[in-house]
């Protein structure tokens, strides 16, 4: 009895004392905030037809579906391509702020509200990728996913040696301001009737809006520490438990895909890997297709590497070799469905969520390499000039062949 109190009490500690896996949760966060901002990016000139005005499903369908299904979307408040063009250029800065980690905290919800936006007002576009995208938005709201890698990270680290220099730190003035507009935007919203659906985000945005103003507070006015630490166990629960969710999600997503594949026939043959390849929509590459094709026993392999792998990954998250293995070949599968089969966006989304799993010295040596990788542009860019030597006074000038 007491070995499993004590097993208890430190499995409460661990998970209340800190925000387990940062280098992962920012991992997550720089995958799908890229894939989301690159698809925005290139699917700027066709906008309009995708999510705006000129877009086939129409205003009002709409508005019919989401008043049945109650899903959010900011788009509904206004058919104006002003309006639109507004919130397609937000959701672009909010997903580039979240890349860089700039206010996660803010970014994050923003970037959820760009997220649900477009992909709420026109629910018949997209692929797979995007069902995973539209629940990572979410579950990344309860992260603390700007704890390294990060502008966030990189202002804390400042004005804690600033601390420890006995300087004054400038108080951060962008953090208020963001809470100052989000909370106009919020309350207009709510005035108009104009919230964009279900009650569940919009509850979500004032809870968000209600604890950074709570959080300002502990901070500045609080006469003990007490309240700031009540705040970061609360913080670190909420992002384990999303961390958790994340994890348990690509777990869902595979084992589920896994094994609807062990019943279809196709599968099971060995050949679902071929029919692909020479469909047409599928088909960037035409003769790469071909090659790969050709091969029937390499279709078959891939084609039974395929299942095995997504079968068996979530029985090998306590093997950390195994795991590690299968984990390489998942994204190398989906790296190669990018090149191969043309869906670059459906890629990158699945493997910013198989990052989630990714061991942390991997992660330690590949910031290492982008440090050093950084410093090399760094120092091309702008080299250092040449310190010329000068011979002390003392010194005599050396003379002969070696001078």
């Amino acid at each position: 009895m007491n070995r499993l109190a004590l097993s208890l009490s430190r499995a409460i500690a661990r998970v209340t004392e800190a925000a387990l896996g940062p280098y992962q949760t920012a991992v997550v966060r720089i995958g799908f905030a890229a894939t989301w901002l690159l698809f925005l990016l290139r699917e700027y000139p066709h906008r309009q037809e995708l999510y705006g005005p000129d877009a086939p499903w129409s205003f009002g369908l709409a508005h019919q579906l989401t008043a049945d299904n109650h899903a959010f979307t900011a788009l509904l408040a206004s058919d104006s391509p002003a309006f639109f063009e507004i919130c397609y250029f937000l959701a672009v800065v909010a997903a580039a702020l979240l890349l860089l980690g700039w206010h996660t905290r803010a970014t994050s919800l923003l970037f959820m509200v760009g997220v649900l936006s477009l992909q709420n007002r026109s629910v018949f576009v997209g692929d797979g990728g995007d069902n995973v995208l539209h629940l990572m938005s979410i579950y990344l709201v309860f992260t603390r996913c700007g704890q390294v890698w990060s502008l966030d990270a990189r202002r804390a680290a400042r004005a804690s040696a600033a601390r420890a220099r006995g300087e004054r730190v400038a108080p951060d003035r962008a953090g208020p301001v963001l809470w100052a507009v989000s909370g106009l935007v919020l309350l207009t919203a709510v005035l108009t009737g104009r919230t964009g659906g279900g009650w569940l985000i919009p509850a979500l945005l004032w809870a968000a809006w209600a604890s950074a103003a709570l959080w300002w507070a502990a901070g500045r006015w609080a006469r003990t520490s007490e309240p700031r630490i009540l705040l970061d166990v609360i913080a670190d629960i909420l992002h384990n438990g999303a961390l958790f969710v994340i994890m348990a999600e690509a777990c869902l997503i595979y084992a589920t895909a896994g094994w609807y594949k062990i019943q279809g026939s196709r599968w099971q043959d060995g050949t679902a890997v071929y029919y692909p390849l020479h469909l047409d929509y599928f088909s960037p590459w035409p003769a790469l297709a071909d090659l790969l094709s050709a091969h029937g026993t390499l279709v078959m392999l891939v084609t039974y590497g395929t299942v095995i792998v997504q079968v068996a990954f979530p029985f090998t998250l306590f093997n950390r070799r195994v795991k590690n293995v299968l984990l390489a070949a998942m994204m190398t599968e989906h790296a190669v469905i990018a090149v191969v089969l043309g869906l670059p966006f459906f890629s990158l989304a699945m493997i910013a969520a198989d990052s989630v799993f990714l061991p942390t010295s991997f992660l330690h040596r590949l910031g290492g390499w982008a440090a050093r990788a950084r410093d090399r542009v760094v120092r091309r860019s702008h080299p250092e000039p040449p310190v010329q030597r000068f011979p002390e006074a003392d010194e005599q000038p050396r003379v002969g062949f070696g001078a």
